[in-house]
């Protein structure tokens, strides 16, 4: 995975955490300042939290390409390992929002007809994700299963 995976999940968290700081901590700047730097400070750690999380959970992301199977795996707290076979691979989808088309990175999405786990790469460079997904949709017609 990409180490702009780890920015990715920074910035996103940068923009939900200094509204939450701001808004919150005028509301409560109403009521006294001892509770909005009380606030400001909770706020603090949980970002700091979750700047540390960001790097950590890209860590955790991985796959590998067997024989006959996609392996993935992810989680920090809870490890998944998702097996999906080729010949159940219906579609396999290139995303990427603004921001990670900005940090130069795309997801590829492996979809099922019955999935109930995460089966998304992230944080891969375009050019590495493009090349996974048609990979990925050329081994899906080898070992089609004819549903």
């Amino acid at each position: 995975m990409s180490t702009s995976l780890t920015w990715y999940r920074r910035l996103v968290l940068l923009a939900v955490l200094v509204p939450v700081l701001l808004l919150g901590g005028a509301a409560l700047w109403a009521v006294g300042w001892v509770w909005a730097l009380a606030w400001a400070v909770l706020v603090a750690a949980g970002g700091a939290a979750g700047w540390w999380a960001a790097r950590a959970i890209r860590a955790t992301w991985g796959y590998a390409e067997g024989e006959t199977d996609l392996y993935l795996t992810y989680g920090l707290v809870t490890r998944q390992l998702v097996v999906i076979p080729y010949g159940r691979m219906q579609v396999v989808d290139v995303t990427s929002d603004l921001l990670e088309q900005t940090l130069g990175m795309a997801t590829v999405q492996v979809r099922t007809a019955a999935t109930t786990a995460d089966s998304r790469i992230p944080g891969l460079r375009l050019d590495d994700a493009v090349q996974l997904r048609d990979r990925l949709a050329a081994r899906s017609e080898t070992f089609s299963t004819g549903l």
